[in-house]
């Protein structure tokens, strides 16, 4: 059982920066892959960026990549999203989520693919 606890959101300009940040329960944070998701307002989950067990790989979805930079602390139980360059359309709720399998590609941007989720936290970005 993992507990997942997002914080770090808030509200910002556009073209500003915030970075979340997401504790995790637990003495096996380094067996999961972690994952950030977003939601919008009357829009379904979203995948937003994805790192490994041992933060050797990183995968973006195409509208963050250049932008925003996930990262992890085995030893503090926390993975980070550093989100530079923001812009209105990146507004939403954002999660972390853990993943104890290895995925392709495809899987690790499925939401149904994580088994742990946080209670989530929020970004707004003003014009």
């Amino acid at each position: 059982q993992v507990q997942l606890v997002e914080s770090g959101g808030g509200l910002v300009q556009a073209g500003g920066s915030l970075k979340l940040s997401c504790a995790a329960s637990g003495r096996t944070f380094s067996s999961y892959g972690m994952g950030w998701f977003r939601q919008a307002p009357g829009k379904e989950r979203e995948f937003v960026a994805r790192i490994s067990r041992s933060a050797l790989n990183t995968n973006y979805a195409d509208s963050v990549k250049g932008r925003f930079s996930i990262s992890r602390d085995n030893a503090k139980n926390t993975v980070y999203l550093q989100m530079n360059s923001l812009k209105t359309e990146d507004t939403a709720v954002y999660y972390c989520a853990a993943d104890p399998r290895i995925r392709t590609l495809v899987q690790m941007m499925s939401p149904e693919s994580y088994d742990y989720w946080g209670q989530g936290t929020q970004v707004t970005v003003s014009s």
